[in-house]
């Protein structure tokens, strides 16, 4: 007789060096973790200064903003915007680091989660990013037709 899904779930195991690979993975992802939140502190770096620095630049004068603060707010979203898989993977690092020292499967299940996760927002946002693309492309070739 075939077990519950569940039960055979349950009697997953892992072998050492399953557990090397998981070790050696959460190093990874703290490591990449780490740039990418350095890369978040660069962005908000960049956003903080970026009135100054637009604000050297000639504007044209048919622009009806101020292209540093419109800079800065962008900055700023793109580092809100790559915070969340960055803080994921550090999150799914941490937890892979002590499930794996203290043997504990609930702290193993809570860092699948954060990888789950990571992951599932950089494919949400590969969608949207596609998507944008394909409308990009159609709108430019629709207008194209009309010259």
């Amino acid at each position: 007789m075939i077990g519950n899904p569940i039960t055979q779930l349950e009697q997953l195991t892992l072998n050492s060096d399953a557990k090397n690979f998981l070790r050696e993975t959460a190093k990874w992802a703290f490591f990449l973790s780490v740039i990418g939140f350095m890369g978040i502190g660069f962005l908000v770096i960049l956003a903080v200064f970026s009135s100054v620095i637009f604000s050297l630049i000639p504007q044209a004068k048919d622009v009806p903003f101020d292209l540093g603060i419109a800079m800065t707010i962008l900055y700023l979203l793109f580092a809100l915007l790559y915070f969340f898989p960055v803080y994921y993977l550090m999150q799914f690092s941490t937890k892979m680091k002590k499930a794996l020292a203290s043997k504990n499967d609930e702290t193993l299940a809570e860092a699948f989660q954060m990888i789950k996760s990571h992951y599932k927002f950089l494919g949400v946002f590969t969608i949207i990013t596609l998507s944008l693309y394909a409308l990009l492309i159609g709108v430019s070739l629709f207008s194209a037709s009309f010259l």
